[in-house]
């Protein structure tokens, strides 16, 4: 590693653990083992140093990240996979997550341009591609596609960042369980994932279609009590009549 790429190692370091106005420049050289004046060889002051840092994290979360949010109607598999891809990223060193949330918190002006500039391109072309997603019934409907990508952004930078400190608290470790970071990147992308796809095909079928694979029939018409269970017993009273007629006329006669 050269030293220019030491110095942004360690600037992102200190940035993500102290903040921009609380670290200095002899704290970066010192990091690095270089004298400050060789550190302001590569980057003449403290907010080109701060800005070459942003540069390079930001260049790469616009590389990863799109990927993410245009994979919204390319599948859940393939949804799944890159959002796992996405989450690592920034799992791998939280130091970047951490220099984010920071910077968005501290210094939102500033951030609003880089934001802008890397991200907003974005926002309207994912939301056309979660539009036609809806529009063939794999998106939930109801999905505002570009708060949704504000929202996974958020969820996936702010989720990151504080996991270690929540988690520790929150969500103690438990045998024969993922790591409380691994949990909690499992639950990001079920959170994400659920939010966005219908599951069409599945939702709303008939339970009997879902377990034999074909439709339950249709009942048949409800017999007729009246002529289902009146018609023997009539029969039976008309027989019974025929074979008294005659015994009561022959009574009759002979009464004569």
């Amino acid at each position: 590693m050269d030293v220019r790429t030491q110095i942004l190692a360690a600037a992102l370091r200190a940035f993500a653990a102290k903040g921009y106005e609380a670290t200095s420049l002899a704290d970066v050289a010192s990091a690095v083992a270089v004298r400050k004046q060789s550190l302001l060889y590569y980057f003449p002051s403290k907010e080109a140093l701060r800005q070459a840092v942003l540069d390079a994290l930001l260049a790469r979360w616009n590389e990863v990240l799109p990927r993410l949010l245009l994979a919204a109607t390319s599948g859940e598999d393939r949804f799944s996979a890159t959002f796992r891809e996405t989450v690592r990223f920034f799992a791998e060193d939280t130091d970047r997550a951490r220099l984010l949330l920071r910077e968005i918190l501290d210094r939102p002006d500033a951030m609003r341009g880089e934001l802008e500039a890397y991200v907003k391109p974005w926002v309207s072309v994912v939301a056309e591609y979660i539009h036609k997603g809806q529009a063939h019934g794999e998106v939930h409907p109801s999905v505002d596609a570009e708060a949704y990508v504000l929202c996974v952004i958020n969820l996936v930078v702010s989720g990151v960042a504080t996991a270690a400190s929540l988690s520790s608290a929150l969500l103690p470790p438990r045998a024969g369980q993922p790591s409380p970071a691994v949990r909690c990147q499992q639950e990001l992308m079920r959170i994400a994932r659920s939010s966005l796809f219908t599951g069409a095909g599945a939702a709303g079928a008939p339970s009997e279609r879902r377990r034999t694979g074909r439709a339950r029939p249709a009942p048949g018409p409800r017999p007729d009590p009246t002529t289902a269970h009146g018609s023997a017993p009539t029969k039976r009273r008309a027989s019974d009549d025929d074979q008294r007629a005659p015994r009561e006329r022959a009574a009759r006669e002979a009464r004569r």
